[in-house]
Order: C-alpha cells, then sequence, then structure tokens
C-alpha cells in the first residue's frame, strides 16, 4: 500500500541534462511506460495535472518537465540558445539520464511544436505521439516564417514578440497574473491588436480566471513567472527563422511516428489560419501519414479545459498501441 501511495503522488527533481539544470515532475510508477509531456507557452508541467494523475492510474510514468526558459528549468541568457536543436536536444538528454530509451510522447501548443521535431529527428526514441493544437506544416522551401507572418499585419502576436524586449516591456505594464489571465482567457477570432497597439493591451483582463483553473494553480504560475519573466518563452518565438534555416536539410521529410492530433474547434489557430481545412483536407495527413485526426469543443488550452475528454483520447490511443 505505501509504495502504492508513493507512485500516486508527483514526484519532483532535477536533472542534468545538455548544458541544463531540467525541472521533472513525475507520477505513477517508475517501472510502467513511461509518457512524456511537453507543455507549450506560457505553461508550465502544472499544465499536465489532469493527464498525469490519471495516466498514473492506468498504469503508466507521467514524465511532465518545465521546458528550457520556464519555471524551475535553467534559463540560458543566450537569445540563440532556444533553437529546435537545443530543446529537442534537452529531452533526449533528459531520456538518456532516465534510461528510457523509448517513450510515448504528448504535446500541446509550442510542446507541441517540440513534439513534431522530436519525432522528426529521433522517431526511434518515440513509440507514438498525440499532439494539441499546432499541427506539422512542411517547411516552405523560400520564404521564412516572420515573413510569412507579415500577412496577418504588424499586430499580429507573433510579428511582435520577434523585437527582443518589446513583449517583456508591454507584459511589464500589469502583473504577472493579469497577463496570464489575458492569455488563458482568449477567445477571439485571431490575435492580432489594431496598428499602433500591443496585443498585451488588445488582450482583454478578466475579473476572474478561467474554470478549468483553480486560483491556487493560477497562483502557482504566476509565482513561476515572476521569478523569471517571459524572455525564456519568448526566445522560443525569436528563433523561429533561425530554425527555419536549421531545419533546411529536412525539407519535404514526413513524419511516420504513429500520432493522433486533437484539435479543439474554437481554438484561434483553428479558426484564423486554415488549420482546420488543413487538418480536415488532408493536408496534415500528407507528412504524416500515420495519423489520426479528432476534433473537440474546446479552446485553445484544450488538454486543462477539457481534461477528461483529452485524457480519454489519450489513453485509448495509446493502450491499442500497447
Amino acid at each position: 500500500m505505501a509504495n502504492e501511495e508513493k507512485s500516486s503522488e508527483v514526484r519532483h527533481r532535477q536533472v542534468t541534462t545538455n548544458g541544463i539544470t531540467m525541472h521533472v515532475a513525475e507520477q505513477g510508477d517508475l517501472s510502467a511506460p513511461p509518457v512524456l509531456l511537453l507543455h507549450g507557452f506560457p505553461e508550465l508541467w502544472l499544465s499536465w495535472r489532469h493527464q498525469m494523475a490519471a495516466l498514473a492510474a492506468n498504469g503508466y510514468r507521467a514524465i511532465a518537465p518545465d521546458l528550457r526558459g520556464y519555471g524551475d528549468t535553467d534559463m540560458p541568457a543566450d537569445p540563440a540558445a532556444y533553437t529546435i536543436f537545443h530543446i529537442v536536444g534537452d529531452l533526449i538528454g533528459l531520456l538518456d539520464q532516465l534510461e528510457l530509451p523509448r517513450v510515448f510522447v504528448v504535446g500541446h501548443d509550442w510542446g507541441a511544436n517540440v513534439a513534431w521535431q522530436l519525432c522528426l529527428f529521433r522517431p526511434d526514441r518515440v513509440r507514438a505521439l498525440v499532439n494539441m493544437g499546432v499541427p506539422y506544416f512542411p517547411r516552405h522551401p523560400s520564404v521564412k516564417p516572420t515573413e510569412r507572418f507579415k500577412a496577418f499585419g504588424e499586430g499580429f502576436y507573433i510579428t511582435q514578440f520577434q523585437e527582443a524586449g518589446r513583449a517583456e516591456n508591454s507584459f511589464a505594464k500589469y502583473d504577472v497574473l493579469t497577463v496570464l489571465k489575458k492569455i488563458f482567457s482568449i477567445k477571439m477570432d485571431n490575435l492580432s491588436a489594431p496598428p499602433g497597439m500591443e496585443i498585451m493591451d488588445f488582450l482583454e483582463a478578466p475579473t476572474s480566471h478561467p474554470e478549468w483553473i483553480s486560483e491556487n494553480e493560477l497562483q502557482y504560475f504566476s509565482e513561476k513567472f515572476q521569478k523569471n519573466g517571459f524572455t525564456g518563452p519568448l526566445n522560443y518565438y525569436q528563433n523561429m527563422d533561425l530554425n527555419w534555416a536549421l531545419m533546411a536539410p529536412w525539407q519535404g521529410a514526413k513524419i511516420q511516428v504513429p500520432t493522433k492530433f486533437i484539435l479543439g474547434d474554437k481554438d484561434i489557430g483553428c479558426i484564423s489560419f486554415g488549420t482546420s481545412m488543413y487538418v480536415k483536407s488532408g493536408g496534415l495527413k500528407s507528412i504524416v501519414p500515420n495519423l489520426e485526426v479528432v476534433i473537440i469543443d474546446g479552446h485553445h488550452f484544450i488538454q486543462q479545459e477539457k481534461a477528461e475528454e483529452v485524457t480519454s483520447e489519450i489513453l485509448s490511443y495509446f493502450s491499442s498501441l500497447c
């Protein structure tokens, strides 16, 4: 009974990997099939609290790190230390340190993008993938990502995030709790501010937190981002063009790992950027051949908002492959 109780608790450790120290939360028996959970922006390991508990209860070992620059993981000062090679390298080093040759992987938002690249670079380390929110888009052979984003105007959030210090200065007008509430409560059709306005000023400031997160949970997020700021996470965006250049050798490559892709039908990415049509038309399946798609009722932070439904999709998919 004592061992069962211990395996059901969330355990925390610091792991040295790829030149940094990474904070990792775990839940479940150490000998159980491992599942690596990768959070997005602006999130932390805690974003997977519901899935971790369910995975542990169903015979899996949930492993949820704070990614590079987030939470209690190191935040390198050099912006160029946040390329996709660095971030995927952190994860390979983590798996090596934990002596895990292969894992199931779950990703959301930026974590989904990292998970796609992990499957592309090291398919030998991934048994299967469940990804959410951000599909795998083929690399454009000649146009950098930031050039393509210009079509959405100067107020587009990714465009504003490109300038070092700009978003941090905009965020600093508000307390961290308000910044997080603004982002977590987004329900607009796009993420572009009017001309001359910063996206953080344009986002509505809700009077309360979303129903899917408690005050204590939100306070945990707030304390971590208050301690470290948002520079590390924003560096992911500022390396998009560099990642594009680094990815040239994989031009036209397909992801062969068995994959389930979950998309919320009210996710801004689904509505505004052609994602829904790309996924439904078979565009995603053309480059991820072993693909299953699930579209559910929900917004962007789907694994928290619709935790039970998302968890059920994860468990059913992984159990079908065991």
